[in-house]
């Protein structure tokens, strides 16, 4: 067992703690989902031994790599980047939920190319809260009509949101961002009751994230160690 994947869980977990006491929440609220990409399957393997189940990819081919080679139907594997058209069959074919979709093209694609037999496809709605050109995410005022569409969808199952704000230095600021999420989700709650998940929060800003109501953290660099791409 690699004992530096072992510590830095450790450590994640405790920051993760901490933040749920100080927000007077429960720990068993917030899950930990593992950002893997760009990391080997063994990294995987080693992290779910020690107790982590959930892990984010990016890369389409990468990931579908790692699930053949791993074939753990334990393992519950998110796709968390951008979602091109051309990819949207392998992703319906391999995830258990996808995180990032915000366009109505890529709900009609993921709903028709959902394999028969498999539970539904846990969807989140990503927002671009910070407006910015070169970030995927739909626009707030967007949110409705793409839930709904979800939501009408036998092979779909709406979960909630995400969101991957423009980075912030100041805790307060952090957590300014994660109060405008905070408070998109719980509008959308009003019309759809059954969503339970708001993905806020990475290695730089999960206490921020967790203070103003997020229920996972997307976290790969505190885990696994810095890499080129950006966005855990």
């Amino acid at each position: 067992m690699n004992r530096k994947h072992s510590n830095h869980l450790q450590t994640v977990r405790e920051r993760m703690d901490e933040a749920c006491r100080r927000s007077g929440r429960a720990p068993e609220s917030v899950r930990l989902l593992a950002v893997s990409k760009t990391h080997p399957a063994s990294a995987v393997s080693q992290l779910h031994a020690l107790g982590q189940r959930a892990f984010g990819e990016s890369y389409v081919d990468e990931a579908v790599t790692k699930i053949t080679e791993l074939a753990n139907p334990d393992i519950e594997w998110h796709f968390i980047g951008p979602i091109q058209s051309n990819k949207t069959r392998t992703i319906a074919e391999h995830f258990d939920w996808v995180q990032g979709v915000d366009r109505a093209k890529i709900v009609r694609r993921l709903a028709d190319q959902r394999p028969d037999g498999r539970p539904p496809l846990n969807v989140l709605i990503q927002v671009n809260l910070d407006d910015e050109p070169q970030k995927a995410g739909c626009q707030p005022d967007r949110i409705a009509e793409l839930a709904d569409m979800i939501a009408g969808c036998d092979t779909l199952r709406l979960r909630g949101l995400m969101a991957i704000p423009a980075p912030r230095d100041a805790f307060d600021a952090q957590r300014a961002v994660f109060a405008r999420l905070r408070e998109l989700y719980e509008n959308l709650r009003k019309d759809h009751p059954g969503i339970d998940t708001l993905s806020a929060g990475m290695s730089a800003d999960l206490e921020a994230a967790i203070a103003e109501g997020s229920t996972m953290v997307r976290v790969g660099t505190a885990l696994f160690g810095a890499r080129n791409a950006a966005g855990t």
